[in-house]
């Protein structure tokens, strides 16, 4: 009776034992923040100065996502970003909660917090947003105020800028300040907001694609297009190149996600 109580002990022991190196296999198997998000994120520290509310920390950490500096599957640790950004750790748990609901973040028992893969089925439901959205924007040109105008063909012009110095992540970031301005032609807070959201999702979707000069680049200039349709007035020309332009990108992007799971 002893001896196969002892044996059982043993068992249940290898049993914990595996489970202990399992699960920690897979917590290092998720990578750390990169130099250049511990980086970003260090700079960001000032806008927390007078306040460190869970909102605008979570926008601090939409920011470095929508900016490329977060990566999909980067773990997050909240003792080492509470430290980076000088905040309470129960913040960040808070700030935590509300990216996860947007999606931007999943938690894993036994992992903690990691910024989300997406799948194909996300990046099909965030394209079928932009479509609406976008497409609103557009059609609110003809009464959209000149500086939300402006920014369409600004952040033409800082991706043309940041192509011509071979810095494709920056392209990658003035592409979505691009629709991004395309849909504030609407004139609705709602819009901006959501559209704000959406497009720190597509930028996880966009680290799928090899190479950012190669999938980045003809859509430059397909953006060049867009804004010399918007200033020559031609808008339903526009709205048909943006539709056709935003059904090639989603087609690009989930074939690529699809041969990667094959």
């Amino acid at each position: 009776m002893t001896e196969r109580r002892s044996t059982s002990t043993r068992a249940t022991t290898t049993k914990v034992t595996t489970t202990e190196v399992t699960t920690t296999k897979r917590r290092a198997a998720l990578p750390a923040p990169s130099p250049q998000a511990v980086e970003g994120l260090t700079a960001d520290r000032h806008l927390l100065a007078r306040t460190s509310t869970a909102d605008r920390v979570a926008d601090v950490l939409r920011t470095r996502i929508a900016e490329g500096d977060l990566v999909p599957g980067t773990r997050l640790s909240e003792a080492a970003i509470a430290t980076i950004l000088g905040i309470s750790r129960n913040t960040l748990r808070e700030a935590f909660r509300l990216l996860i609901q947007e999606r931007l973040l999943t938690y894993e028992m036994n992992r903690g917090v990691a910024v989300r893969e997406l799948t194909v089925r996300d990046v099909i439901d965030v394209y079928t947003a932009r479509r609406a959205l976008e497409a609103a924007g557009l059609r609110g040109a003809t009464t959209a105020a000149p500086d939300r105008l402006a920014a369409v063909h600004e952040a033409v012009a800082q991706g043309e800028r940041a192509a011509a110095a071979g810095e494709w992540p920056a392209v990658a970031t003035a592409d979505l300040h691009f629709h991004r301005a395309l849909a504030e032609m609407a004139g609705s807070d709602r819009i901006d907001e959501f559209m704000r959201r959406l497009l720190a999702e597509l930028r996880l979707a966009f680290h799928v694609m090899p190479s950012p000069r190669e999938f980045h680049g003809p859509y430059l200039r397909r953006n060049r297009v867009i804004a010399d349709l918007l200033a020559a007035g031609d808008l339903a020309a526009a709205e048909l190149e943006l539709g056709d332009y935003l059904d090639t990108a989603q087609a690009q992007i989930t074939d690529r996600m699809r041969e990667a799971e094959a």
